[in-house]
């Protein structure tokens, strides 16, 4: 049997968390059954209530969303049906009529979607689908809430006596009014309405002389109202048919009222149905909003809580565009304590907070925020002592407060107990009231008991790395700025930083030394050490991050290297395909040639069809049957490599083409001209032999004549052969 502290709710805002869901449910009654909820008391109500949400969550997610379930409240109307000889009024029955068909159309729908929403379904399967009551009620009432004539054959000729009564009161209004209107004495409004009835409206000197039954005179008492005599006897007439009216209409209630009166049960259910609904939805909205799932349940007392928010800060975050910072927390029976230590304001009493909160959801059938590979286990009992807790009312300090606490703890902890103790050991002698609390948690310890305690006292911490199934744990610091990370790390102590927090503070480097003296070295000694393992541990928490990083980047590296490796290796089969079948074609080709020489030498036809059978019999003995789908599915591959070919090819040429026409356009170097060397004019024909050379000067012997010309206007044809 499970069983939550009071206490414990309180400490960890339980309340706040329900009073977040009751907002999502969109009815009253929905409302206030959330601000109900409590701790399930067996671990199947639990397991049954967490699907049901999950479900619904589903919903969101998917084209199935699950109809509407508002729904008007019907209580008043259910009183009245456990009271004889009470009948309902038409808005009340109209009122049932919506719950009916609210509740026919997600019994019906779960029924249809089953697959989806199977526990929805059977939550929803012991909901009787009845037409009855609405067929009932729709027989006598209209869709403007009136009762219909043919609700019975009295009121049908009620109704039309009353019809024609009226006609006649019409009638003989109009006479009367025409009569005494041509007499003059009526006023110029000449009639108006008292008390639902036409009445004339006299002046007051002539009210003698106009025959009926004063109604009534305006403020000023020039005018009478008088219902004119003509009209009062049909008038009685009209009231009695209403009375009769109003009889059958009262007896049509009662016995609609009484015919519904066996279905109070079924109705009652329709109700609670939508209740619960509203509140599974509410619950489904609610872990929407801070993307909440539901773990894993582990089949041995374990707790791994990966990436877990505390619900109230993350949605408090995400309104105030803030960061929350996730945390990581294992409890299993080799590793079921844990020690956080370090500075305040690090994020211990959050951390504390998260897990006690998320435990407490999900015992009480809320998802939590944490991550999908999470795993959670049932705890009987969750303990709590968070906070400052002195009681004026009581006359109590915060020490003997907590004393009374942990004695309470003492009473009731066991295996399969979760305690959670904010700066546990405080209010007291530094000295004496660790010692005590050291005590307290060997207790829990030997008990087998799971818990996470927040600390500064360093003989917790020692406790803490001497028992083997107890662990230290520290929220990491920046080491240079002193700044919290919240980021919880397992497996060491945390130093409280007391003389850097003041160092950073602005106190005096000489006031600080003196402090250091006041206490005992050995435990200044320690806390330094802690200090240093904890930046240094700061220091590999990051080197360990880029190293992950790179490694990171090196597979995705490797892997598309892998994919290019792959995508050539195809590449290169289908080339080699291509390449196979070309030089099969060539083959074909010499072939046909060969065959083709010796008729065209011969000409013998015989001997060239028989060849040419020859040769297609051979090829066709070497082809596979393939279907015509095959043949498709061939042609377009080969199709394929041929286009990635003739681009490949296309470019290649386009490279040589560019090569080739620098090559051209590229100027030739100079040749050196010598004596003896054949040369003309760049831009002559005529061919000379260079006979001297000064300078930049040759002259040049064209045989019949020699002229004296630059060297670089000459071109060389044929170097002299020496």
């Amino acid at each position: 049997m499970i069983h939550i502290h009071e206490k414990t709710l309180q400490d960890l805002e339980f309340q706040t968390v329900l009073q977040q869901v009751s907002e999502l449910c969109i009815t009253p009654l929905g409302n206030s059954s959330a601000l109900e909820i409590t701790p399930f008391k067996t671990k199947d109500e639990l397991l049954y209530a967490l699907k049901l949400t999950n479900e619904y969550l589903s919903s969101f997610y998917n084209d199935n969303r699950i109809p509407n379930h508002g729904f008007d409240s019907i209580e008043k109307e259910l009183k009245l049906l456990r009271i004889e000889n009470t009948y309902l009024e038409v808005h009340g029955l109209k009122k049932i009529v919506a719950i009916s068909l609210t509740v026919n159309d997600i019994v019906s729908y779960l029924k249809k979607f089953k697959e989806y929403y199977p526990t929805l379904n059977d939550h929803a399967f012991y909901i009787e689908v009845t037409k009855i009551i609405i067929e009932k009620v729709d027989q006598i009432v209209d869709r403007f809430g009136d009762i219909k004539d043919t609700a019975s054959n009295l009121l049908f000729d009620t109704r039309q006596a009353i019809n024609k009564v009226k006609g006649k009161i019409n009638a003989s209004f109009s006479t009367a009014l025409n009569t005494y209107h041509n007499l003059e004495y009526l006023d110029d409004i000449r009639e108006s309405v008292v008390e639902n009835k036409r009445v004339l409206a006299v002046k007051a000197m002539y009210r003698r002389k106009v025959k009926g039954s004063i109604m009534g005179s305006s403020k000023t008492g020039s005018i009478v109202y008088i219902e004119p005599e003509t009209t009062l006897q049909h008038s009685r007439e009209l009231n009695n048919l209403e009375f009769e009216e109003n009889e059958e209409i009262n007896r049509i209630l009662k016995e609609v009222t009484n015919f519904i009166r066996p279905f109070l049960p079924l109705l009652e259910k329709y109700q609670n149905f939508l209740i619960d609904i509203d509140v599974i939805s509410a619950k489904a909205k609610y872990a929407k909003s801070m993307h909440a799932i539901l773990p894993e349940f582990s089949e041995d007392r374990s707790m791994f809580l990966r990436d877990a928010y505390h619900p109230l800060l993350y949605l408090n975050n995400i309104e105030n565009k803030e960061v929350t910072f996730p945390q990581t927390i294992t409890l299993k029976q080799n590793s079921r304590i844990i020690v956080i230590s370090g500075p305040n304001a690090g994020g211990k009493s959050i951390t504390l907070k998260t897990v006690g909160l998320l435990q407490l959801m999900i015992q009480s059938g809320l998802l939590i925020p944490v991550h999908e590979r999470s795993k959670v286990c049932l705890f009987d009992r969750i303990l709590s002592d968070i906070g400052d807790n002195q009681s004026i009312e009581n006359h109590l300090s915060t020490y003997s407060y907590r004393l009374k606490q942990m004695n309470y703890f003492l009473k009731k902890c066991n295996k399969n107990t979760l305690f959670l103790i904010d700066e546990f050991g405080t209010g007291s002698d530094p000295e004496l009231g660790g010692a005590l609390a050291e005590t307290f948690l060997e207790e829990f310890y030997h008990r087998e008991a799971f818990g996470i305690i927040t600390t500064h006292y360093s003989n917790l911490k020692i406790l803490a790395n001497e028992l083997p199934h107890m662990l230290n744990a520290n929220m990491l610091f920046d080491e240079r700025t002193l700044e919290p990370l919240f980021k919880l790390v397992i497996g060491q102590a945390g130093s409280s930083f007391t003389f850097e927090v003041a160092q950073k503070n602005g106190i005096p480097y000489s006031l600080i030394n003196r402090a250091k003296k006041k206490i005992e070295r050995s435990k200044v000694r320690f806390d330094a050490t802690i200090a240093k393992l904890q930046k240094e541990r700061s220091r590999l928490e990051k080197t360990g991050q880029s190293l992950k990083q790179n490694e990171k980047k090196k597979i995705e590296e490797a892997d598309k290297l892998e994919e290019i490796n792959t995508k050539i290796q195809k590449k290169l089969e289908s080339y080699q395909e291509l390449y196979d079948s070309n030089q099969r074609l060539i083959y074909l080709g010499q072939k046909v040639n060969d065959i083709a020489e010796k008729y065209f030498n011969n000409k013998q036809k015989r001997a060239l069809m028989d060849e040419l059978f020859k040769l297609v019999q051979i090829e066709n003995s070497k082809r596979k049957k393939t279907t015509a789908k095959q043949k498709k599915q061939a042609k377009a591959k080969e199709v394929q490599v041929k286009k990635e070919v003739e681009k490949k090819v296309e470019v290649i040429r386009k490279k040589k083409k560019i090569a080739k026409q620098k090559a051209i356009e590229a100027p030739k170097p100079k040749a050196i001209i010598k004596l003896g060397d054949r040369v003309r004019l760049e831009d002559g024909r005529s061919i000379g032999t260079v006979d001297k050379i000064e300078k930049n000067k040759a002259v040049v012997n064209y045989g019949m004549f020699t002229t004296n010309v630059s060297i670089d206007q000459l071109e060389l044809v044929e170097a002299s052969k020496k």
